[in-house]
């Protein structure tokens, strides 16, 4: 399996962020990278490609232009405003607020976020950019000759809507992708999202569109993040009604229940019949992590991995969750070898 590196990823590497009313060390680090990157390549046999850059051309078919201008520039703001350390918001433009239209790189920084744990940093925008050529560059390959891709970038992208970032998220990776492969040719793709957490950027960037189906198994947002989206009733709008499909599942499910919710997700695509698929893969459901509460274990990932197999799909994995250094590389590993065993058959 090819695997294309975004070798630039370390550019974006926080001092800490507030979880839950506490700064912390960053959960989403640069260290995250390397160990999977070295498990990856001990357990497919894999070779690292160096991404194209295909420049904004497909950024801008996901993201808003103004959004862009401003995630470019936020840190030379930042520091033009005399701050110091990494640029967090801490005001939003909530209901009841007048309006107007701020220049102020506080006041900006609450405009386009959607939470207050991702940090920018000076080389935020150099690691995102070049997680979107990584992904790009993955899109296209699968695209042109079957084989699977695997994109390892970070930050992670699928809480990144087409005009707010959070979540650790700033360029929304799996829809690049997808859009990527409906630019080139492609009637139909489908976005499986398997990361703990529900894909809300992706969801919003697609839920009035039906060339694009995005499924997402995920912890129940009654009480995990991002809370406000990812309930069963959010199916899609318009062109897109019908193509949206979340699977919320209980606090500590393990493999049995997640098993449920897969088998959901395997029938609807089955159903839809796309023309590619685009796995978001956050292996955050794993036991140890430390910001999660579901109970799958190594063996389950490559379990998953073979499932996704069976679908005989033009497909492309892409980097997102996973916070337990102890086990992400393994985790990874395991559904990409789990993929390779089935495709094989």
């Amino acid at each position: 399996m090819r695997v294309f590196f975004n070798s630039r990823h370390d550019a974006h590497d926080g001092a800490g962020e507030m979880h839950h009313g506490r700064m912390v060390p960053c959960f989403e680090n640069a260290r995250r990278i390397p160990i999977i990157r070295d498990a990856v390549a001990h357990a497919v046999k894999a070779q690292l490609v160096d991404p194209a850059d295909h420049g904004m051309d497909p950024i801008r078919a996901i993201h808003d232009p103004d959004y862009l201008d401003f995630i470019e520039n936020a840190w030379s703001e930042w520091t033009r405003a005399g701050k110091t350390g990494d640029a967090f918001p801490y005001v939003w433009p909530t209901a009841g607020f007048s309006g107007g239209n701020p220049k102020h790189i506080s006041a900006r920084l609450g405009q386009f976020a959607i939470s207050s744990d991702t940090p920018i940093t000076q080389g935020t925008w150099k690691a995102a950019y070049w997680g979107a050529q990584t992904v790009t560059s993955a899109a296209d390959a699968t695209w042109n000759d079957g084989e699977a891709s695997f994109a390892l970038t970070r930050p992670p992208g699928h809480h990144a809507h087409g005009n707010r970032y959070g979540g650790y998220c700033f360029l929304n990776n799996s829809a690049i992708a997808a859009q990527q492969m409906i630019t080139k040719g492609a009637k139909k793709v489908a976005i499986l999202d398997i990361d703990y957490h529900h894909g809300n950027g992706t969801q919003d960037i697609f839920y009035e569109r039906g060339d694009v189906l995005t499924i997402s198994i995920h912890a129940d947002p009654t009480h995990q993040f991002p809370f406000f989206m990812g309930y069963a009733n959010e199916t899609g709008r318009n062109d897109g009604a019908g193509a949206n499909l979340n699977i919320p599942l209980a606090g500590g499910s393990d493999f049995g229940a997640w098993g449920q919710g897969f088998a959901k997700a395997m029938q609807k695509l089955v159903t839809w019949q796309p023309d590619a698929l685009v796995i978001a893969l956050g292996v955050d459901a794993h036991e140890a992590e430390p910001i999660c509460d579901f109970k799958l274990q190594t063996d389950d990932f490559n379990r998953i991995g073979q499932m996704i197999g069976r679908l005989g799909l033009k497909t492309v994995f892409v980097m997102e969750g996973g916070y337990a250094h102890d086990v992400i590389g393994l985790n990874v590993a395991a559904v990409l070898s789990g993929y390779l065993d089935q495709a094989k058959r």
